[in-house]
């Protein structure tokens, strides 16, 4: 029996799961990063329309999250000491989390003040 063979297939047999491993994880981390950036996009997507005076700016910023991937979407607006702050909440779309799935980003926008 060919030794040489035998030591082939065996690291083969420990190598590829490690490969799969490595590049499944860098799938899952451009997918994580992703997430992020359409979170911040939406966060700041609610903030401009709210600057703006719009009334549709939440309904604005669930629709760039979710076209973007998100689920389980929620956006929050905090309105203290000039400054304007939207969160927006979601769960990434990951094939394995290990807890990182659930993204908040958020946006600060100073409020405008007319004298």
């Amino acid at each position: 029996m060919n030794q040489r063979g035998v030591s082939e297939s065996t690291q083969w047999a420990v190598l590829t799961p490690v490969l799969l491993m490595l590049i499944l994880g860098l799938v899952q981390l451009g997918v994580w990063l992703h997430a992020r950036n359409v979170a911040s996009q939406a966060a700041a997507t609610v903030a401009d329309l709210q600057a703006s005076g719009s009334t549709d700016s939440y309904a604005a910023g669930r629709r760039v999250a979710t076209n973007g991937g998100l689920t389980q979407i929620s956006i929050t607006s905090d309105v203290s000491q000039g400054l304007t702050v939207v969160t927006v909440r979601g769960r990434a779309p990951l094939f394995f989390d290990l807890g990182q799935g659930q993204i908040a980003e958020s946006a600060v926008l100073p409020l405008e003040q007319w004298r």
